[in-house]
């Protein structure tokens, strides 16, 4: 099959990762891409796509694995279905007409077509659905006010230790063994210090803060010390580090916020793994948050609190979405287009609307 007026590595793709990872890529690229084009359409026939249509979802494919990698830290081509779904929600929630998402969502289920029919994968079903008109799309679940409440709650709670000083010689014995293995480091050299790390305040301030501002995975990602103005409880994000990079945003904290980012940049200081970094928020490997593994967090506190998401979309930005609700609901589409630094006010329209627990309120009063 002649790909010779396809891109396959584009050049955004190609300067993100070495030779050797190119070389592997085109070799990825290229026998998915030729599938498509003798087979895609219907295998067992052997009809294949129009070319016209390859080469245009191909580059949409290969959006999709920019993305991957900037979820993941680095090059790969090992894709999941969590992958698609990740990068299905920040489509809704990014200014981007229908027609584009739908486009998108195509792609993705087109290559996904390929690794099912070729490499044994699992055909991906979307969570969310996308219309190729001008039907705005929105996400199918979000926190509940009580679930806002016991997910902050949760997060105090969540990898907590014992007071040091409140325990016996044998419990302390076991939570030594615990943080080792937690630390990484020998269970002898396990003291007080490693107490007050175990309970610092990293996790309370993300999930906080991202209450707070609804904030998407690739800002928690992106989040730096300088976006921080305790003393004025807000997020100052510059437009060269927003998501958007369309403007600069400030952003509103809660007090109770705010000081919880404050404990959290005092004790970050401390940690070794932040000297030279500007990051706020790394993880236990020293690697900034993707989105799965924001959305594992968020799932494990639901467990915390015994939250049941079995038969729900719980993903990262299922925080973002409720911010959205209610900040529209208190307050006002303005303010929510404010808060979740939307481009368009089209895009926060998607927020305006009465919350379940409300409507069963009023269901109760009407009797």
């Amino acid at each position: 099959m002649d790909l010779s007026d396809i891109s396959i590595v584009p050049e955004p793709s190609a300067q993100r990762i070495n030779q050797r990872q190119v070389e592997d890529y085109r070799n990825e690229r290229t026998e998915c891409l030729q599938w498509l084009l003798a087979f895609g359409k219907d295998p067992e026939r052997a009809e294949g796509y129009a070319k016209a249509t390859v080469k245009a979802r191909s580059h949409r494919m290969d959006q999709f694995f920019r993305f991957v990698w900037e979820e993941e830290g680095g090059y790969t081509t090992s894709i999941t279905h969590e992958h698609a779904d990740d990068w299905m929600q920040q489509l809704a929630y990014q200014d981007y007409s229908d027609a584009h998402r739908n486009c998108c969502q195509k792609a993705v289920q087109m290559l996904f077509k390929w690794r099912h029919h070729q490499r044994g994968a699992d055909i991906w079903e979307p969570n969310i659905r996308f219309s190729s008109g001008s039907k705005t799309t929105t996400p199918r679940d979000f926190l509940t006010r009580s679930e806002r409440r016991q997910i902050r709650e949760a997060a105090l709670e969540y990898g907590s230790v014992p007071n040091y000083n409140s325990l016996s010689a044998d419990e302390r014995d076991r939570w030594k063994a615990h943080l080792a293995q937690r630390l990484d480091k020998p269970k002898s050299e396990i003291g007080p210090d490693d107490w007050d790390r175990a309970n610092d305040w990293k996790i309370p301030s993300l999930i906080a803060t991202s209450l707070d501002a609804g904030l998407r995975p690739i800002e928690v990602e992106r989040a730096v010390t300088g976006w921080v103005d305790v003393d004025n409880a807000v997020l100052r994000i510059p437009k060269e580090q927003s998501s958007k990079n369309e403007s600069h945003w400030q952003v509103s904290l809660s007090e109770r916020t705010a000081t919880m980012l404050g404990r959290w940049l005092e004790q970050r200081e401390t940690y070794p793994k932040y000297d030279g970094r500007d990051e706020l928020w790394l993880t236990r490997q020293s690697n900034p948050y993707s989105s799965s593994v924001l959305s594992r967090l968020l799932r494990n506190l639901c467990d915390v609190t015994s939250i049941d998401y079995e038969n729900r979309d719980m993903s990262f930005y299922a925080i973002r979405h409720s911010t959205g609700t209610y900040m529209t609901r208190e307050e006002d589409l303005a303010a929510a287009q404010v808060q979740l630094r939307h481009k368009s006010p089209e895009t926060t329209m998607k927020y305006d609307q009465v919350p379940v627990e409300d409507r069963q309120d009023a269901l109760d009063r009407m009797g």
